[in-house]
């Protein structure tokens, strides 16, 4: 075992590289419901986040409600996008195969859909290493990151105490929930400024999945 009794790992531009093709669409859909956004705009302000949080900062800045299909809409065009495009984020299959040959516990908890996870690990060949009993998602609390409760939830459900878990996250929002919840986080820097990690509290930020093993150990 090594020093911690589990890894949970976020899902979106950890594992699997989504996080261009989802803020694309999400950038496309809100621009077409009245609410001008730039894919750069989606990455700062919604990467990470619940799909409910999108709806409270439009309301919150615009004073408008998202159309009430909104979500079905976007569901829809990002699962196609998925089925054409998406990959694991390079060094994942052979990182996960590493820590289950280590005998290492680890999980992924979400902030999107538990359908939306189930999607894009199946599409990306990792759905086997974790199968039905380690995955959560938001759906499963009241509050998305950067609340802790998804993390806790977790660590709760595998029976491991949050200060001997690590978190691997590639948000600010993800980032702030696990220092909330009392993990250790390690932040990855593929799509988010290392100065934004920094700010939102990460400690131990990297570049490469292949660093992350001698990390966690």
């Amino acid at each position: 075992m090594g020093r911690y009794d589990m890894v949970v790992f976020d899902n979106d531009g950890v594992l699997v590289d989504s996080e261009p093709i989802s803020n694309r669409v999400l950038a496309a859909c809100l621009t077409e419901s009245g609410h001008p956004t730039t894919y750069e705009d989606s990455i700062r302000d919604y990467m990470g986040a619940a799909l409910h949080r999108v709806h409270d900062v439009v309301l919150e800045r615009s004073g408008k409600r998202l159309p009430d299909d909104f979500d079905d809409t976007f569901h829809a065009r990002v699962f196609a996008a998925f089925q054409r495009e998406l990959l694991p984020v390079p060094g994942v299959p052979e990182l996960l195969a590493k820590l289950d040959a280590e005998g290492q516990p680890f999980c992924v908890a979400s902030s999107g859909s538990h359908e939306r996870i189930r999607v894009t690990l199946r599409k990306t060949g990792l759905y086997e290493h974790f199968g039905e009993q380690r995955i959560f998602s938001s759906q499963d609390v009241g509050r998305g990151k950067p609340a802790p409760d998804l993390f806790l939830h977790a660590a709760d459900v595998m029976g491991v105490p949050p200060e001997r878990c690590a978190v691997v996250e590639d948000s600010p929002l993800g980032v702030r929930a696990a220092l909330a919840a009392g993990m250790d986080v390690y932040a990855f820097a593929a799509m988010t400024p290392r100065d934004r990690l920094t700010a939102a509290g990460a400690g131990v930020i990297f570049e490469d999945m292949g660093e992350l093993t001698p990390l966690l150990a």
